[in-house]
């Protein structure tokens, strides 16, 4: 199938989508938590819950720090006793946006465990409503401090964003998210850089939820890059 390229501007789309969204989603910063077990993941000691957001983020390169020396210890927790302390409530302190490629198994790149992490994982790592809708559930209501956006090195769906040529199938529904990073930027690595933090400005900007957490100091949303022949995780935006 053809890539249908619309000229209507891509921001202009998101952005009506978005706002149909928000009528039905801002209310869920108010929402209550999932029934809370009655020992805490912190009490329990199985693993740190960070104080702040700049905490969570910390927690987080440090854990890519001991996955580059391959020093990993989120592999040898005691997985029963982890799904014992969090089957009636998940607590994770950070959530990731990143890409679906194979080569970026995000709990492993981080060396953390079950219940961590809340992630989500699309092709090219874009910010659409749905994976929106999502991030504001972790942020709103599950209560994590952090969300990363993950783009990476060599990434397919940013090089076929910049090709811009047609494809089979609902591929190319993904190039409108992608565009503004590729356009004027042929270097495949700096495109997948821009596009990261391109996602990760419309997470702060579209989201009336996450604006508002984020105006009130309760989260942090920065972006990052993963180098598939490294292993390094690299934070983009300050």
């Amino acid at each position: 199938m053809a890539n249908q390229t619309s000229n209507t501007d891509p921001g202009t789309n998101r952005r009506n989508a978005l706002k149909l969204m928000a009528a039905g989603l801002v209310g869920m910063a108010a929402l209550p938590a999932a029934a809370v077990a009655k020992e805490s993941y912190e009490s329990s000691g199985l693993f740190a819950i960070p104080n702040t957001e700049e905490d969570a983020l910390s927690l987080l390169m440090t854990g890519n720090q001991r996955y580059l020396k391959q020093e990993l210890t989120s592999c040898s927790a005691n997985m029963a006793e982890l799904r014992k302390h969090s089957e009636a409530h998940q607590e994770p302190f950070a959530a990731i946006l990143s890409c679906a490629d194979s080569r970026v198994p995000v709990e492993l790149v981080f060396d953390q465990t079950l219940g961590q992490l809340f992630v989500c994982r699309v092709a090219g790592n874009i910010a659409t409503p749905d994976t929106i809708a999502s991030l504001e559930y972790a942020a709103a209501a599950v209560g994590v401090k952090l969300i990363l956006v993950v783009g990476h090195t060599n990434c397919g769906a940013v090089k076929a964003a910049a090709a811009n040529k047609p494809v089979p199938g609902q591929v190319s529904t993904l190039f409108q998210y992608i565009h503004p990073a590729v356009k004027n930027t042929p270097d495949l690595t700096e495109a997948s850089r821009k596009n990261a933090i391109l996602q990760a400005t419309t997470l702060r900007e579209a989201s009336p939820v996450l604006a508002e957490l984020v105006e009130g100091k309760k989260l942090l949303i920065r972006a990052a890059i993963y180098d598939v022949s490294s292993g390094y995780v690299t934070l983009l935006d300050g």
